[in-house]
């Protein structure tokens, strides 16, 4: 997945389709001078519908749509024909992708299933024609209604990556390197900060051909809640993970205070985040000796399982896999 084809965010005019008209007409046939009403109800206009397609993982083929037009119902007619519905306009969209009203924010639904339609704006409904409004006192009568007018709506669509296994951590605490190691995922990987600017989804093998999905996301830096570096577009995608790997290099200053600056930020963007299970995961483990190791264990946070690994050397790696996948399948939070 390339970095300028991964989209997580687009605003959009949406308008559905406006109802038809119901038809005003009379029965008029060679032996009936006077037949009655008969006009036909108008169509209902198109709908806008978000579908969920389980094959896309950006929104970037809605990047430059930004006007999305339903079709209009058609009038009715006579002989109480109704008018042809308007064409539904269907956008196919990830899964976890949500749909907000632009001027509120207020979240309107969410997309989490392959083939789920939801109505994003429905369209208008078709006028009633004038057979409708025949009674005993106005056996002719002159009024069909209508067709409603369509609805109007910025629209924003906001993705929010699904993954089993979401990376958190700082610039360079070697994510993207684990990530390329544990699947054939193939993520930019260079010794400077934010290399990683949007996530990068890998499959990771696992024993007896099962498997798991594991997202390496940007970088978070202390401050990201406030919407510093790429603060907010982090914490958005960690939403949705189901377990939270966190990842420290074994050459910080301080691994227990990084580790805390990481809990601290995704407590401050929301709580509920650290609900999650999670594990601590003490990177680049080939650049210290044993004796070194020895020394690290002792300076580690408590009540959090923690495995030290190496991308390069594969140490600890079949190990953080079997807990990861321990996780996954535990229905409870594992403390």
């Amino acid at each position: 997945m390339a970095s300028s084809n991964f989209i997580d965010y687009v605003k959009i005019n949406a308008r559905s389709g406006n109802g038809g008209a119901g038809a005003l007409h009379f029965r008029r046939e060679k032996h009936v001078e006077k037949g009655g009403p008969d006009g036909g109800d108008g169509g209902r206009g198109g709908h806008v519908i978000l579908k969920g397609n389980a094959q896309l993982w950006t929104l970037l083929h809605l990047k430059y749509t930004k006007h999305v037009k339903a079709f209009d119902g058609k009038a009715g007619e006579g002989g109480r024909r109704s008018g042809p519905i308007g064409k539904d306009i269907i956008l196919e969209v990830p899964l976890g992708t949500i749909a907000r009203n632009s001027e509120t924010g207020e979240e309107l639904f969410e997309i989490t299933e392959d083939g789920q339609e939801v109505i994003l704006l429905k369209g208008g409904r078709g006028g009633m024609g004038n057979d409708h409004f025949k009674s005993a006192t106005n056996q002719t009568p002159q009024h069909a209604q209508p067709g409603e007018p369509g609805l109007e709506e910025w629209v924003i669509l906001e993705l929010k990556v699904l993954a089993d296994v979401g990376l958190v951590g700082f610039p360079n605490a070697g994510k993207s390197t684990l990530l390329s190691v544990v699947s054939a995922a193939k993520p930019e990987i260079a010794d400077y900060p934010f290399t990683t600017l949007v996530p990068n989804l890998g499959v990771v093998s696992y024993r007896d051909y099962k498997s798991f999905v594991m997202a390496d996301i940007p970088g978070i830096i202390e401050g990201a809640s406030q919407g510093k570096g790429l603060g907010l577009r982090f914490l958005r995608h960690i939403e949705r993970n189901s377990i939270l790997l966190f990842m420290v290099p074994a050459d910080s200053e301080d691994i227990k205070a990084e580790y805390e600056t990481l809990i601290q930020e995704l407590k401050i963007y929301n709580p509920s985040l650290l609900d999650k299970n999670r594990i601590l995961a003490v990177s680049k483990t080939d650049v210290l000796t044993d004796q070194e190791k020895v020394s690290l264990r002792e300076k580690l946070p408590e009540n959090i399982t923690t495995l030290l690994i190496s991308a390069i050397t594969q140490e600890g790696i079949e190990q953080l896999k079997d807990k990861v996948w321990e996780l996954i399948n535990s229905p409870f939070p594992v403390k």
